[in-house]
């Protein structure tokens, strides 16, 4: 009697999982806005760049836009400004520009690959919302995916009930209840529909907390987060 076949570990039925992902999205652009607790965190810093040069191995292009949200209001705190949102979006005077630029452009801890920082026809510096600038680039490259990794699990209905989040979402579902978002999923809602009637075809908000989120999202098929399509 023959000896029983082994079942193959977990790690190589996900690989195997992970190939038709892997042929079907080959060549394929991905832009990828970084920020929150996944650049807080240096595990998951170190796991973010590994996963995006893993990316670059399997045929995919990878683009990383980064914001930096919390150090920038970090550095403003012990400047003594004054921190200001309005609808997810922060107010960015002269003296608040300025900080941005000194916390994105020199941010090569990150990977930066793009900067949300950028100038006007007179030279004027702004400081870009990275969600706008991340939904700008991959529309303006006809990316087949936009990805936010951000500080929640993904899109939830009710803010304070992690069980409410939406797995899946057409943009007009989406442009249908943006009135009624706010903080800063707000802006992250705006880009993925801006993205996707700009050809992107997917979009996707991501917990960026979770180790190796970016590839279990793209390479396996229960995917986590909410992805949005046309």
């Amino acid at each position: 009697m023959s000896a029983p076949i082994p079942t193959p570990p977990r790690d190589v039925g996900t690989l195997l999982e992970a190939l038709p992902y892997i042929r079907d999205f080959h060549g394929k652009t991905v832009v990828i806005k970084y920020g929150g607790s996944a650049m807080e965190d240096r595990a998951l810093r170190e796991d973010f760049a590994r996963d995006v040069v893993l990316l670059k191995y399997v045929g995919l292009n990878p683009i990383v836009v980064h914001g930096g949200g919390p150090e920038i209001t970090d550095y403003m705190d012990r400047l003594g400004l004054t921190v200001e949102f309005v609808d997810g979006l922060r107010v960015s005077d002269p003296a608040t520009v300025e900080v941005a630029k000194m916390v994105l452009i020199s941010a090569a801890d990150y990977i930066p690959v793009v900067a949300s920082v950028a100038a006007d026809r007179e030279g004027v510096s702004h400081n870009i919302n990275a969600d706008e600038a991340a939904g700008a680039v991959a529309g303006a490259l006809g990316a087949y995916k936009l990805m936010f990794l951000t500080d929640v699990e993904g899109w939830l209905r009710d803010p304070g009930d992690p069980t409410s989040i939406v797995s899946e979402a057409s943009a007009a579902e989406v442009i249908e209840a943006l009135p009624s978002v706010g903080g800063g999923m707000r802006p992250k809602l705006q880009a993925c529909v801006d993205a996707i009637a700009a050809g992107v075809t997917f979009s996707h908000i991501v917990d960026g907390r979770l180790p190796h989120s970016l590839l279990l999202e793209l390479f396996t098929d229960a995917g986590i987060g909410t992805k949005i399509s046309a």
